[in-house]
């Protein structure tokens, strides 16, 4: 048997001033029990996706969700961190506790607080997810790591600025329909496309347009085993999940390969029987639009180099072939870290059930989901499907 989405909650993503670290746990924990129609005292464990890194100083927090009802109190909680991909951990985590028996029932949480502290201390605690000895020590952020990546990429295929441009356009467009999200403004191609005092460049060849937001947010969802789930009004199924991780540094892979990735696709579709155009839509860890353009050409949709031509031809348009960031990705939703892979999957999970509002797509079946850690570093990808 496998393990079924049944209940999910989710707050808006952004600058949440008066909601601590706790009240947004909390508040998408009773969210999500209600939407379950389930009480605490049927939750078999907590599992908690927060990075943290310094970010706040709360490092211990998988016990704050008890608030959210008196009778998850003696239950197991556990906090997760895989840097970005903190969610798709917890996910995983509170899967294997269904699969190995543990657990019928499980509440999962994904929450960060980013915004108390000024950019550059944002900055500097995500720049130590990546490897210290060789790039954070250097002074390399994300944004440059990310910055050095398309700019070896346009050493190999040419200038493609134009590209991450329309890919920037695309999600910002797409993050109009969603509530949720951090910036609803369709910000066009022409501005995305053109360095600006307002659309500046921060790690060339990547303008501020290319880079997601920081934010504050948090995303629940709750997890039942198969059997279970038939006593729930809907029900999402996990077709399949992988993770796969590469070498920390950079220096001893090749970066632009998307290995790590393209290794987790390739397994993810095998085990769900599935070939990527099987998928109705994916969402994908657009932390920077050259992730997108590597995610697509990992995903196998292009040869490598070529993943422009999806944009081009309007495949990964929302209403193209295969839509990408239908919920406006982390470009335009923002990427509160230890959230990230739990909003993925909620936001999934709400296209499939058909709740998905003004974001909705026309009766999709099957979604694909790709949750990074660092520059390709842990890589999470889920099948998701309705059962019910």
């Amino acid at each position: 048997m496998g393990v079924c989405i049944v209940g999910w909650a989710h707050s808006p993503f952004g600058r949440l001033d008066g909601q601590d670290i706790e009240a947004l746990i909390q508040g998408v924990s009773k969210g999500a029990l209600v939407d379950a129609d389930i009480t605490g005292a049927e939750i078999d464990g907590v599992w908690l996706g927060n990075f943290n890194a310094g970010m706040i100083p709360d490092g211990f927090c998988s016990s704050m969700a008890f608030g959210a009802d008196p009778a998850l109190r003696w239950k197991p909680a556990t906090r997760l961190e895989n840097a970005c991909a903190s969610g798709a951990a917890a996910l995983y985590g509170a899967c294997d506790a269904i699969d190995a028996g543990r657990a019928k029932f499980a509440l999962v949480i994904g929450a960060e607080k980013m915004t108390g502290i000024s950019g550059t201390e944002v900055t500097r605690a995500l720049g130590n997810a990546s490897y210290f000895k060789e790039e954070s020590s250097q002074g390399m952020t994300f944004p440059g790591i990310f910055g050095k990546l398309a700019g070896a990429y346009f050493e190999r295929y040419g200038d493609h600025s134009a590209t991450l441009a329309m890919i920037a356009a695309k999600n910002h467009a797409n993050g109009v329909h969603n509530p949720y999200a951090q910036m609803r403004k369709d910000l066009g191609f022409e501005f995305c496309n053109t360095v600006s005092e307002r659309n500046p460049m921060v790690a060339a060849p990547l303008r501020k347009t290319d880079c997601s937001l920081v934010s504050d947010g948090a995303a629940a969802l709750i997890l039942a085993d198969e059997r279970e789930a038939k006593r729930f009004r809907r029900a999402i199924r996990l077709n399949a999940r992988v993770q796969v991780n590469d070498l920390l540094p950079m220096s001893q892979r090749d970066t632009l390969s998307f290995e790590g990735p393209r290794r987790a696709w390739q397994q993810a579709l095998k085990t769900a029987g599935r070939k990527v155009h099987d998928l109705s839509f994916v969402e994908v860890h657009d932390c920077f639009t050259i992730a997108e353009l590597l995610a697509y050409e990992a995903m196998g949709l292009a040869a490598p180099g070529q993943g422009a031509s999806l944009l081009e031809q309007g495949i990964v348009m929302r209403d193209g072939a295969l839509p990408v960031n239908v919920s406006g990705g982390l470009k335009a939703k923002g990427h509160p870290v230890g959230a990230t892979g739990v909003s993925m999957h909620v936001l999934s999970a709400m296209q499939l059930a058909g709740e998905a509002g003004d974001m909705q797509l026309d009766n999709p079946k099957l979604a694909g989901v790709f949750n990074m850690g660092g520059a390709a570093v842990a890589n999470y990808v889920s099948i998701l499907e309705r059962v019910a």
